[in-house]
């Protein structure tokens, strides 16, 4: 295993066209529905609407091409900036930001983000405003204190991460390394949003088995305290889908406020 985490996330190509069509698809054949969509969109939703989670600038930094995480944010925030660690990742947004041929079907999410809203007129603009809401698509390296280096980007008043942590650590050290540098992008005061998946051991895409860092809600209730998070909101569902391409114990949610 390569000892740089960036690089294993290269060699192992999570940003492949495969992983979107194995996990956030709307295929019949795609199981993981209701913990990688549903549950997700229903709590950011949640968060949201609520109100308490707002600003000038949003930063999502968060693994493959995935989208449907960002649907809530798009009206709270002037500007979403998103951050990738692959070239083969801000291809594929961009194919969906400008209609290109072969783009990525999110329709289905278009559909659940209806019924979160309760509203009865579909389509209404939500795929539009989420693209207008989209300033820009960075590269990102973790290798670098800075991930952004040499351009330096303006603290966000949210910052979101989504699986990205558990594929790019590969221990506790790591983990916590690279959250550190995550969390640098955030105001003093700012809230952060984490997406990941509790005791994973495995994920596979197409024929590529990958790791993926095993930890426990203690691990990340501890890493929150000693980097001064006051934890809001927390939710986690245990493992609906039943399949051997991918092992964890439950898919978890995170709110939570710097409090320095």
């Amino acid at each position: 295993m390569d000892s740089c985490s960036t690089k294993f996330y290269h060699v192992h190509g999570f940003d492949s066209r495969e992983a979107l069509e194995s996990y956030f698809s709307n295929k019949e054949e795609m199981i993981f529905g209701d913990d990688s969509l549903k549950f997700p969109m229903e709590n950011l939703f949640r968060s949201f609407n609520e109100g308490l989670i707002k600003g000038d600038l949003l930063i999502d930094i968060s693994s493959g091409s995935f989208i449907h995480h960002l649907y809530s944010a798009s009206g709270c925030f002037k500007q979403i900036c998103v951050l990738k660690c692959a070239d083969k990742c801000i291809m594929e947004l961009n194919r969906w930001i400008h209609k290109h041929t072969g783009a990525f079907d999110w329709s289905h999410t278009f559909l659940l983000t209806k019924a979160l809203e309760e509203k009865s007129d579909l389509f209404k603009g939500e795929d539009i405003t989420l693209k207008t809401a989209i300033a820009n698509i960075k590269k990102c390296d973790f290798e670098k204190e800075n991930l952004t280096d040499p351009e330096v980007l303006p603290l966000a008043d949210c910052v979101i991460t989504a699986w990205l942590l558990d594929l790019i650590s590969k221990d506790q050290h790591e983990y916590r390394k690279n959250f550190r540098k995550i969390v640098k992008l955030l105001k003093p005061k700012g809230n952060l949003i984490i997406i990941g998946l509790l005791n994973t051991t495995y994920m596979m895409v197409g024929q590529n088995k990958m790791h993926v860092f095993k930890y426990d809600e203690n691990f990340v209730k501890q890493v929150l305290n000693d980097e001064g998070f006051v934890i809001d909101y927390w939710a986690s569902q245990k493992r609906s889908p039943v399949s051997d391409r991918i092992n964890y114990d439950a898919v978890l949610y995170i709110t939570a406020h710097r409090n320095i």
